[in-house]
């Protein structure tokens, strides 16, 4: 078809799940003349708004059966939508089974993920699987030339608008309804297929589907080069807290860097019961300390690392307080995230403008058993999250002095640390703060003595315990940490020569322990 003159609405069939904003629609198509067919209780609705409206059944000669599974699955429904306007032979058929033309439809699909994030059991889950109304989304979309689809409320005011300025709707807005229809469509099917695979214990079925929707577009990606833009998924089992549900209470736009370091940040301070706050750069921690109150946790976090601190992302796992605050804000900052903000917090950060503060409601679970997505050229590699964590009672001290108490609390904290920064990784703690981290090495031993050089600047490493995020190739990785300092080590094990690295350890008098895991982090 190459005529793109705009095609005005005679009938349409509305059937809608969600009745937000379908009145005022209903209302203005009414207003043009257009026809309106509907099911159950959008007829209802509408018929309460004072509207006249067909019902499905009287259009098709056929009623609803099976408990309303059977409504619009019939050749005079179905015929109306997909019958091309352009082909004699089509308008024939249709003209011999009586069939009229259905020129818009608007549907909204049973909340299938809805009700599985709010726990339905099976039976209620499958009951919320939409037959129909994909099957007239897919059928409106296809024969998009004569046919509009609108599939969300969001939809409404523009169709509304495109009526009132040129009388109907045309082809290249009828192809951008078509396209969302299909991806919404798209979508409701992975999130069913995803939970039919929870529910068959299927970790990675032979068919992945992803669904994501747009939250925004980004000025650009890593580079200034790279297009870029936020998605986000939220499957049926509900959303974990964090950047994506973050809500943003001031501050300039979210860059790509912003967006990957802050669900960096905001991941690791979640692994921490007591008052916690990580300082991240380059999505690597540069700063993580518990203390009483976060202002305290936030002065310690900062001593670990203030130059690489200048610029970087804050997250804590409290609520933002107003003392806290008003450390943070005392240095540039580009991200504040956390639980809440007290209303003091918030006015104090409302005098720096450009600092981007987000609220989330809640911290991740570290221990929940999700996938994570990573692309690469051609494919998705696909894993479990790393929520691997380690009791002090799983730790094998492989050496002849034990840690003491304190030197095994700061152990589970380096390991905790390590696990988001990435390999090779070596931590630096005293005191439940970090004091030097080398980060994303190719050598361990490197990794070892930048951690070393870091805490120099600083107040030193001496008499604290270090953290390998893998074990020691070799001793000479382990000897850089005794010589900065260190007096006990947390690490995998593993490795060919642990006699080796473990004998060093032993000649210098300092406690090991072997977790039996590692935390690469690429």
């Amino acid at each position: 078809m190459t005529d793109d003159t705009p095609i005005a609405p005679r009938r349409a069939l509305l059937s809608v799940s969600d009745k937000s904003g379908l009145v005022a629609l209903a209302e203005g198509l009414a207003a043009r003349g257009v026809a309106l067919i509907s099911t159950g209780g959008t007829a209802a609705a509408l018929r309460t708004a004072g509207l006249a409206v067909s019902e499905v059944s009287s259009v098709s000669g056929f009623p609803e059966i099976l408990d309303g599974r059977v409504k619009t699955l019939v050749p005079h429904i179905h015929g109306a939508i997909l019958g091309r306007r352009d082909v004699a032979q089509h308008r024939a058929e249709m003209a011999a089974h009586g069939i009229e033309p259905i020129d818009l439809v608007v549907v909204n699909l049973y909340p299938f993920e809805a009700t599985v994030a709010a726990g339905a059991g099976f039976d209620a889950a499958v009951e919320q699987i939409d037959i129909g109304g994909p099957a007239l989304i897919r059928a409106a979309a296809k024969n998009h030339e004569f046919v509009a689809v609108l599939t969300d409320p969001a939809q409404y005011a523009e169709l509304l608008a495109a009526l009132a300025a040129g009388g109907g709707t045309r082809r290249a807005f009828r192809r951008r309804l078509a396209a969302a229809a299909y991806a919404r469509t798209a979508a409701y099917d992975a999130a069913i297929a995803g939970w039919f695979a929870q529910q068959t214990g299927e970790a990675f079925p032979a068919r992945l589907t992803v669904a994501a929707t747009l939250r925004q577009t980004l000025r650009y990606g890593e580079n200034p080069h790279q297009e870029a833009a936020f998605y986000v998924t939220g499957g049926v089992t509900g959303t974990r807290p964090g950047v994506a549900t973050a809500r943003q209470v001031q501050g300039k736009e979210l860059s790509f860097n912003n967006l990957n370091d802050t669900d960096a940040a905001f991941e690791c301070v979640a692994e921490f019961a007591a008052p916690t706050v990580v300082i991240v750069k380059h999505a690597n921690p540069c700063g993580v300390a518990s203390a009483a109150t976060p202002a305290e946790a936030w002065a310690a976090a900062l001593r670990c690392d203030p130059v690489s601190a200048f610029g970087g992302i804050v997250a804590l796992n409290r609520t933002l307080d107003e003392a806290t605050a008003e450390q943070i804000a005392a240095i540039f900052t580009e991200v504040i995230i956390a639980p809440d903000a007290t209303p003091a917090a918030q006015a104090v950060l409302a005098r720096r403008k450009n600092v981007r503060l987000l609220l989330t409601g809640g911290l991740p679970d570290p221990a929940a058993a999700e996938r994570t997505v990573r692309s690469v050229a051609g494919g998705l590699l696909v894993q479990g999250r790393d929520a691997g964590r380690i009791a002090p009672a799983a730790l094998r001290t492989v050496t002849r002095r034990a840690p003491t108490e304190a030197e095994l609390a700061d152990l589970i904290f380096a390991w905790r640390v390590g696990k988001h920064v990435k390999s090779n990784a070596i931590v630096h703690a005293r005191g439940q703060a970090t004091v030097g981290i080398g980060a994303g090495q190719m050598s361990r031993v490197d990794a070892a003595r930048i951690a070393a050089w870091k805490a120099a600047e600083g107040a030193g490493a001496a008499g604290s315990v270090a953290a390998s995020d893998a074990f020691f190739p070799f001793a000479d990785g382990l000897e850089a940490v005794i010589a900065a300092g260190a007096t006990a080590v947390i690490q995998p094990g593993g490795s060919l020569r642990d006699a080796e690295v473990i004998a060093a350890a032993d000649a210098a008098g300092i406690a090991m322990v072997f977790t039996g895991m590692r935390h690469f982090r690429h």
